[in-house]
């Protein structure tokens, strides 16, 4: 039989819009709860039908045609899934942004990005006006037409659903910024398509209509993943009522709709896990309560093992691999230390990807030896818009480099040891703050710490743990606990107490913030000044 592609190219790339899943979910549950927000609730069919209108509007009155990208300043909300939705409807490129940014760096992602549509909520006038784009405002403002009129008006009318190929982009999923301007990762169709069945096989397995989700993250980024794969499912999406997370509500919220399913980072599980409300919460229904963003800490794992039961999933993954690298699945997570107990590790390689530890040349090391994260799969992205550089950078022979540093041991388990940017050298020697953070938590009055690297004229570099603690310690006490748990060469030479440590708008621990304000507070002297001095 003879090969009608003649071995050079596919017969065809056409993949599913993503918006389809919407559809299939309306079709077979139109009258079950698809969104809640406070008193509001949608229904599948009414969730679809608002979608409809909007697509239709975006393209009859707005012109959005396949390919544009559309930029979204909004917390969660119920319009923020229904544009979502609408815009990968009408063929367009959903570039949501972080809400809590300011205005100017808004304005940069919109221009960087291409955008020349905006949705914006009413409480943020100062955004849309630095974006200079058509904006279309979640809930009243004056500075653009509401979302809800507009849907209003549309109800009824069909859009023309955009037929697209398995490489066409559907979101700009950027970088956080942490070592420089945000990036803006390119996400496809066809990609997208595989990440949503990827979660469902690796970290949900099982879910159906009656499973529901509790939203706790910002939709703008891992959230809006997760939640696109409740969508495909028919699984029922709860919205925080407010901007303000609230321990208690959020335990109210898991009894009152039977939640199964949470995405969070692991601040938030910390957060949930020591609040007082937990002890008399019926979390019953918890199935999997999903964590990334960050690695979690040993005795925070153990802590909240111990107070949900056994329903921690862990995944390991960056943006441009949308979260889809390794998985630590429920089983796996263990509370008591033992011989089985695979302790600090991020799990092994998700469904369909590869993965391998790298030296500087780009050769796979020996189990055990560290090296940089590379991975492979369909879940990569497409690579960053408009960044020949970047994407230089960020690929070698095919694979994604991570810029995380690791190990993998003997069975394809994989432990992170650190951003390669939080490794430093002191003396001569490579040290790895995520070593010294383990020990330095097992102490019991500290409840978060921070390792980095500080100038010294002596050794090239030296550690400072940065730490929040519980009740009162001392420098040297805190050194003295820690010196017989690590070489010399790895103990920081300062312990400072600070009563919280600044955090992303995702509530993950940066080192840059960190750094940041240890130059505020004047305790070093800011890199630029040393050079002039």
């Amino acid at each position: 039989m003879s090969d009608p592609a003649g071995g050079l190219a596919p017969v065809s790339t056409r993949v599913m819009n993503l918006a389809t899943f919407l559809t299939q979910a309306a079709r077979r549950d139109p009258g079950g709860v698809a969104l809640v927000m406070g008193t509001a609730r949608w229904s599948w069919a009414e969730f679809e039908a608002r979608t409809d209108a909007l697509a239709h509007v975006l393209q009859t009155r707005y012109g959005l045609h396949k390919g544009d990208r559309v930029m979204c300043q909004s917390q969660n909300c119920l319009q923020m899934m229904q544009a979502m939705f609408a815009v990968w409807r009408a063929g367009g490129v959903w570039v949501p942004a972080n809400f809590r940014q300011t205005p100017e760096e808004v304005a940069y992602l919109t221009a960087a990005s291409g955008a020349r549509l905006m949705f914006c909520n009413a409480g943020f006038p100062d955004h849309a006006a630095a974006c200079d784009v058509e904006t279309l405002v979640f809930g009243e403002a004056a500075f653009g037409p509401s979302v809800d009129a507009l849907t209003e008006a549309a109800m009824g009318n069909r859009p023309q659903v955009a037929p697209v190929d398995r490489d066409d982009p559907c979101w700009f999923f950027f970088t956080s910024g942490t070592t420089g301007r945000p990036k803006a990762s390119v996400l496809t169709h066809g990609q997208m398509a595989f990440v949503v069945t990827n979660h469902l096989a690796d970290l949900m397995p099982g879910l159906t209509g009656d499973d529901a989700s509790l939203v706790v993250a910002p939709l703008s980024h891992g959230a809006g993943v997760h939640q696109l794969t409740q969508v495909a499912r028919g699984v029922k999406t709860v919205l925080l009522p407010g901007e303000k997370f609230d321990v208690a509500q959020v335990w109210d919220l898991v009894a009152e709709w039977r939640v199964s399913t949470m995405f969070t980072v692991p601040t938030i599980v910390k957060l949930l896990v020591e609040h007082p409300s937990t002890a008399t919460a019926d979390t019953s229904s918890l199935r999997y309560v999903i964590y990334a963003g960050a690695p979690m800490y040993r005795v925070d794992q153990q802590k909240a093992l111990n107070v949900l039961g056994p329903v921690l999933v862990q995944y390991f993954g960056l943006g441009e691999v949308t979260g889809n690298i390794t998985v630590l699945p429920a089983h796996l997570h263990q509370a008591e230390d033992g011989p089985t107990a695979r302790i600090g590790t991020c799990g092994h390689a998700r469904t369909g990807i590869e993965v391998q530890i790298q030296d500087d040349q780009g050769r796979e090391v020996a189990p055990g030896q560290t090296g940089e994260i590379c991975v492979i799969g369909p879940a990569v992205f497409a690579g960053y818009y408009q960044n020949s550089a970047a994407n230089a950078k960020a690929f070698r022979d095919g694979w994604f480099r991570t810029g995380d540093l690791g190990h993998m041991d003997e069975q394809g388990f994989v432990y992170i040891t650190g951003r390669e940017s939080d490794m430093f050298i002191s003396g001569g020697s490579n040290v790895y703050p995520r070593e010294i953070e383990e020990k330095i938590l097992t102490h019991p009055a500290v409840t978060e710490v921070a390792v980095l690297g500080m100038p010294d004229p002596l050794w090239g570099e030296v550690g400072w743990a940065v730490c929040v603690t519980s009740a009162p310690v001392t420098e040297a006490e805190l050194a003295a606990f820690l010196e017989p748990k690590v070489s010399r060469y790895k103990l920081p030479k300062r312990f400072l107490i600070w009563e919280a440590l600044p955090k992303s708008a995702y509530g993950k621990i940066t080192k840059k913030m960190i750094r940041d304000e240890i130059i505020a507070r004047g305790l070093v002297t800011p890199p630029d000044e040393a050079r002039r001095a």
